[in-house]
């Protein structure tokens, strides 16, 4: 891994369309789109869609997708493509099985993947081009096959143990997981995607598709059923709003985690950040101090929509008050308890602004690696652990339940100046991502860095009572923060994965993509 301090890629400049997102083909199928005349909707979808078929241990259509979309003057709109626990489902149960969490690869794990819904619907909706048009790049691709990419194949071998039964047969090659260079095929979701084209979401919810997600569930006693699949649904919500030094952030509502982000800007506040030297110890304290203190409150507060009750609490400026004066500038507060349930670090984003200037942002996953690592026998869709993200603390509001959808850790993002969107983007790394978007948003703000130098810029990230330090960092840094009381530690992966679009006032696009990830930014 290189060290991301050093300097990095340009930034990417255009007129007319940008995409940005973690793999090129997917980014290029998008900027194909745009020019056949679809809008940044149609291309977000196309792409996501493929990255699917790129990143297969990242995300996919057996999981969910969180979306914020904008057109000029119309404000931001967000969409809730996370599915359900099936209907069967109790916390009861599983805590009669002596379990305190809900197993990674258990089909529990498994909630009803809600993205096809929310991509057929979105295509609708917001696109030009029908959901047809959209899914053939990655019909093509599932068919003829991607060449795995250098980070792609680094993850498949860190996640291939979590496969199981027929997802080996799937997603591993002679047994052994795919490497750099080797084309991986999908021929039975191609066939999926063929049906969607031409039938709709109904295609993906009943008949042979969702008999075949069914089966493999409840061959290993899963309780979900046909009918859990009929009913799923993605929906419109309310887009949640904090401010950092004159930008708004709006950021996804709960189930998802975006308010984190909004508070631990909200604590920050309360520090004078832009005189601190942005890879010093100071910051690096002072950011991980907050992030344990806004992380604590997400733990307690964030769930289903209709069990989140004490949001406005979470995002009111006194809350982040008093949490910013239990910060000691120059010793480390305990690490605050891990969540119960899992978090986890994998998930795909793209972003596309077209030449209206509608803007998407969008982001898309399966959870952890390869997700449960269950995949249907017939048609090799993987399916997701998100129920993993649920607790099995009686009477907690993200209890495990049914019909409940459990917190997600995935949070598109949208900066507005003065009403106007001017920034939609997103920063991959499951748990680390309300600090990614604090992060990235202070380096532009307090450090007036360019938007590419934003992203390259090394991380850090307080987290289940370590203080994770990327390789940017100086030694003397390190040995500052030590002294402070952190447990410091260098990850053997980078924290997170950054892709974002700028629309500047002169109408040009400027483009971000991270190089810890395989991707770039495209276009025209």
């Amino acid at each position: 891994m290189r060290d991301f301090h050093l300097p990095g890629r340009s930034a990417v400049l255009a007129q007319n369309g940008l995409c940005a997102t973690s793999h090129p083909l997917a980014a290029s199928v998008a900027v194909d789109i745009l020019k056949r005349g679809g809008n940044a909707m149609d291309a977000a979808l196309a792409g996501a869609v493929l990255l699917g078929i790129c990143e297969p241990q990242m995300t996919g259509i057996g999981g969910d997708c969180f979306v914020l979309h904008s057109r000029p003057g119309q404000g931001i709109q967000a969409l809730n493509g996370s599915g359900c626990a099936p209907a069967g489902a109790s916390a009861a149960a599983l805590r009669a099985q002596g379990l305190e969490s809900v197993p990674l690869g258990s089909p529990d794990a498994v909630t009803i993947p809600c993205a096809i819904d929310a991509f057929c619907r979105l295509a609708e909706s917001e696109g030009r081009l029908g959901i047809d048009a959209l899914l053939q790049p990655a019909i093509h691709y599932a068919e003829e096959g991607v060449p795995v990419a250098p980070r792609t194949a680094f993850d498949w071998i860190n996640g291939a143990a979590a496969l199981q039964g027929a997802a080996r047969h799937h997603y591993l090659k002679d047994g052994q997981p795919f490497i750099s260079g080797d084309v991986f095929r999908a021929p039975g979701q191609a066939e999926v995607l063929r049906r969607i084209a031409k039938n709709g979401r109904d295609a993906f919810y009943s008949g042979e598709v969702a008999e075949d997600m069914t089966a493999a569930l409840t061959a290993l006693g899963g309780v979900h059923t046909l009918a859990d699949f009929a009913a799923a649904s993605s929906f419109a919500t309310q887009p949640v709003d904090g401010q950092y030094n004159g930008l708004g952030l709006t950021e996804h509502p709960p189930n998802g985690q975006g308010a984190t982000a909004i508070l631990l800007l909200n604590i920050l506040k309360h520090f004078e950040i832009s005189n601190m030297d942005p890879f010093g110890a100071e910051r690096a304290h002072i950011e991980a101090e907050a992030a344990k203190l806004a992380y604590d409150a997400r733990n307690r507060f964030l769930a289903d929509p209709d069990h989140t009750s004490r949001l406005a609490h979470m995002l009111a400026p006194e809350t982040a008050a008093r949490l910013a004066a239990l910060i000691d500038p120059k010793h480390a507060l305990p690490a605050v308890q891990p969540l119960t349930e899992a978090v986890h670090k994998d998930t795909v984003y793209i972003t596309v602004v077209d030449k209206d200037r509608m803007a998407v942002s969008l982001i898309y996953s399966i959870f952890h690696g390869f997700g449960s690592g269950i995949a249907s026998e017939q048609f090799g869709i993987l399916l997701q652990n998100r129920g993993a993200g649920f607790t099995l603390e009686a009477g907690h509001p993200n209890e495990f339940g049914p019909g409940k959808q459990p917190m997600h850790t995935i949070i598109p993002a949208m900066l507005q100046q003065d009403g106007e969107v001017i920034m939609p983007f997103g920063v991959m790394g499951g748990g680390y991502q309300p600090t990614g978007h604090a992060r990235l948003v202070s380096n532009l703000v307090d450090f007036g860095m360019d938007l590419q130098s934003a992203v390259d810029a090394p991380r850090c990230f307080a987290d289940n009572g370590v203080l994770k330090i990327e390789r940017g960092y100086t030694a003397e840094v390190r040995r500052k923060l030590a002294d402070m009381g952190h447990r410091v530690v260098v990850p053997d992966t980078p924290l997170g994965g950054a892709q974002s679009i700028r629309i500047h006032a002169s109408g040009v696009l400027e483009g971000a993509s991270d190089p810890r990830k395989d991707g770039c930014a495209l276009g025209y």
